[in-house]
């Protein structure tokens, strides 16, 4: 259904004329052949993302464009799975985690500043046809399942650059819904918990995870209060 192929830092996943829906820098829908996850080097600034981008599919032997995800997780702890008609990749990184609190406390966040070392990033597919709005559903079933598993297995919610990339064939089974009472969302939920759990064990295999968000390098905790109204 989807090929993968990792060389150079670089994870492909290929499939002719899938249709992407991307939260990463350059997101939104796009029909491309692959989705990439890449990772950058330690202390990495590089602001011309496009270009940095090509130089690295290139050096990686890869032709193809399409939507790309980053982050400072060496793929050697990527780890995928599959359910049914459904795959999902993930690659987990926590030096820079978020929290939502539910009883904040007025003050302000940890740290505002996005490190470019940690990330959870997700890519999923389905051999199934979704529109645009089922595409968003899937994603939106993705970063669920994303944050139950991260709260379960970590006590945060994400890390402050987490990226989720989900993909379908458009000449596949057309199907109107994609949530969690359907087969293409129970099966993206499962897929994205134990991709994501396997890479947490590859990356932390001594339980090496952050205590907390003030523990680790870098962080936020929402602890800004909203006012509720009626509409």
């Amino acid at each position: 259904m989807f090929e993968r192929a990792l060389n150079d830092g670089v994870l492909q996943l290929h499939r002719p004329d899938t249709n992407w829906l991307s939260t990463a820098w350059d997101g939104g829908y796009v029909t491309a052949d692959a989705a990439y996850n890449i990772t950058v080097p330690d202390g990495w600034e590089q602001t011309d993302l496009d270009s940095y981008v090509a130089t690295r599919l290139d050096r990686a032997g890869f032709e193809i464009e399409g939507p790309t995800l980053l982050t400072g997780v060496d793929q050697a702890h990527a780890r995928g799975a599959r359910v049914g008609r459904t795959v999902a990749f993930a690659t987990c990184g926590l030096s820079n985690p978020s929290s939502l609190p539910m009883n904040p406390d007025d003050s302000m966040d940890v740290d505002e500043q996005p490190a470019d070392l940690g990330t959870v990033n997700t890519v999923v597919g389905t051999d199934r046809s979704l529109d645009d709005g089922g595409l968003a559903t899937l994603l939106i079933a993705a970063v669920e399942a994303k944050t139950a598993t991260l709260l379960a297995r970590t006590g945060f919610t994400g890390t402050t650059t987490d990226a989720v990339v989900v993909g379908c064939d458009p000449t596949g089974e057309r199907v109107s819904f994609s949530g969690s009472a359907t087969a293409v969302g129970a099966e993206a939920r499962a897929c994205v918990r134990e991709a994501i759990r396997a890479s947490l064990r590859s990356r932390y295999p001594d339980g090496g995870v952050p205590p907390s968000v003030e523990a680790a390098e870098h962080g936020v905790v929402t602890n800004r209060r909203a006012t509720t109204f009626k509409p």
